[in-house]
């Protein structure tokens, strides 16, 4: 009863502290904004310490935050060599190969109304594949290194990517293409001048859908063949040694990527839109 009374709490101090910093004077500068969120998740991490801990919750059903950092702390090494597999050689490979793609095809499709019907329902199609059909293929296909993992995740992002880019592409109005044509410009002046600029909205918004299916992805496609590296690897060999503590800790190193990853995306974003009503 003390552990529920306790995390109870824990929960009305932290909610009125938020409540308290939303309604001040400085609640919309950055650091506030920043502040809120983090008292928020500091509180669920209190809460989970003192619930595990004092019901004597067994660590293989949910170890506690402290066992949790206590294993990150004592694997970095293999963390980190962990992030290079799957992050940096097969999701950040297979992201710019699949974002190249798209584009490519995107470009192809604008050129031709035969191409746009006949590509994007196969790239819808292509989109609906279940990952657990398609990466067995290509582990069969390419390896159990991280070239297969690579291409899984390019076929993940190249339809919200094609898709975005094909609708961005047709966001100008026709006043705007009858000024380009008077002006003398042909189709690729007009492409690079007008339509992409009003494109990269639309453009953005499927690298940053894009972002969390690459991290998805490969992970998941390393369940199906790897070496003996990877966060997909070791959450699978983890659980089966029942050392939630490493799984834990693998899943807090995707988390930090994940959200690094479209941070960066969004930080761009408003550095090359910045002209756009939305980023006002």
């Amino acid at each position: 009863m003390m552990a529920y009374i306790l995390a109870l709490g824990v929960w009305i101090a932290g909610w009125w502290l938020n409540v308290h910093l939303s309604h001040s004077d400085r609640s919309d500068t950055r650091f506030y904004s920043l502040l809120i969120p983090v008292i928020f998740g500091v509180t669920i991490i209190v809460m989970w310490e003192i619930l595990v801990t004092m019901l004597e919750v067994s660590a293989v059903i949910l170890p506690p935050p402290s066992m949790i950092a206590a294993r990150f702390a004592s694997s970095l090494n293999l963390l980190w060599a962990d992030f290079q597999q799957t992050i940096i050689k097969g999701a950040m490979t297979g992201y710019v190969f699949g974002m190249i793609a798209a584009f490519a095809v995107a470009i192809l499709a604008d050129r031709s109304p035969f191409l746009t019907k006949g590509i994007l329902p196969v790239g819808a199609f292509m989109a609906a594949l279940p990952i657990v059909g398609t990466a067995p293929i290509f582990v069969k296909w390419l390896g159990s290194d991280w070239q297969s993992k690579a291409a899984v995740v390019g076929v993940m992002v190249f339809f919200p990517i094609l898709v975005n880019t094909v609708a961005g592409l047709k966001d100008t109005s026709a006043m705007q293409r009858d000024l380009m044509r008077t002006y003398g410009a042909g189709y690729w002046p007009t492409l690079l001048k007008l339509r992409i600029p009003a494109a990269l909205p639309f453009i953005f918004n499927g690298l940053k859908i894009a972002t969390t299916l690459a991290l998805i992805g490969a992970i998941v496609a390393e369940f199906f063949g790897s070496p003996t590296l990877g966060m997909g690897f070791r959450i699978s060999t983890s659980v089966g040694q029942l050392a939630l503590d490493m799984v834990w800790a693998e899943i807090i190193v995707a988390a930090i990527a994940g959200s690094t990853f479209y941070g960066l995306m969004a930080w761009l974003e408003k550095r090359v839109t910045f002209w756009h009503p939305s980023q006002r």
